[in-house]
């Protein structure tokens, strides 16, 4: 509800529609929704189709210029939407952009600004040689933790938290790889748009806040799962066919030993309830500005 609220008290002059997709949420959300947001397209799936396959639905009933990618649990700027249209209408090489994405405890959602996960880069930071050397650019090709997130500049990867696309880039490559069931899907698109010639954008003029659950928690079997299933499709799509068995054989491994590690440190900490990713809030909208441009954003 904050994130529809946010979108609705935004200050801008470019008109849009908003499309929420639920995947089989088991509250109330949905009736809650439609009661109070009477104006929100809001598809109800009888599954949970994960994320990829939840954004594309909303995709394809949308005409405006621009989508927004928005998860359900963000909290948008006043400025945020009018900050990220005009940069993407006045930048018009830009395929995608991100705005400066900040957790609850005011720190980077370090995923707002990413570089590709080579295997060099994966191992670094899979096996926290990038928290060890920082600002070392070596070691920290995948977080881009030695860029300052205060100022501005090309990126390889945004987050699908928050991910602003031009209509005519989402024509060009199609849309997201349903393979990736709730990670990795942002990696994959950002990787073709990259390849089709878009420019990818990190803005921290404006922000949001992601409310992300803490990481201290034990998470569903599930979702570590298909976070290292992603390592594997995103490495076997793209990289697999650039390096030799050794090479591949030894990614495939890395991923199956950070894959036990994570079970046994997730089987260590407490449990809690932590429900799959049920809703995808697609401000998706036709935006018509006092120039009569329009605007698609999904949320």
């Amino acid at each position: 509800m904050d994130c529809l609220r946010s979108v609705y008290e935004s200050d801008t002059n470019y008109s849009y529609e908003i499309v929420l997709i639920d995947n089989n949420s088991r509250d109330e959300s949905v009736e809650m929704i439609s009661t109070e947001y009477p104006g929100v397209i809001l598809i109800a799936n009888e599954e949970n189709t994960g994320f990829a396959r939840a954004n594309n639905q909303g995709i394809e009933i949308v005409s405006g210029r621009y989508v927004l990618l928005l998860n359900s649990d963000t909290v948008v700027r006043k400025d945020t939407l009018e900050t990220m249209v005009a940069l993407m209408d006045g930048r018009p090489d830009l395929g995608a952009s991100g705005c400066k994405i900040i957790l609850p405890d005011g720190s980077l959602d370090k995923a707002c600004k990413r570089g590709f996960p080579t295997p060099a880069a994966s191992f670094y930071y899979a096996f926290g040689f990038s928290r060890l050397f920082p600002d070392r650019p070596r070691f920290n090709g995948y977080q881009l933790g030695y860029l300052d997130p205060d100022l501005d500049y090309p990126v390889d990867c945004l987050v699908g938290a928050f991910m602003l696309l031009r209509r005519e880039t989402i024509e060009q490559v199609g849309g997201l790889d349903e393979n990736f069931f709730m990670y990795g899907e942002d990696l994959d698109w950002c990787f073709r748009i990259k390849e089709a010639g878009w420019g990818i954008y990190y803005y921290p003029q404006t922000t949001i806040i992601h409310l992300k659950g803490g990481s201290a928690r034990r998470r569903p079997f599930k979702i570590v799962y298909e976070f290292h299933r992603a390592m594997i499709l995103f490495h076997r799509k793209h990289y697999s066919k650039q390096y030799n068995s050794m090479i591949n054989g030894a990614v495939y491994a890395g991923v199956g030993v950070k894959f036990a590690i994570s079970l046994l440190r997730n089987a260590l900490t407490f449990p809690r309830q932590v429900p799959l990713p049920s809703q995808s809030l697609s401000t998706i909208g036709q935006a018509d500005s006092r120039n009569e441009s329009n605007t698609e954003v999904r949320l």
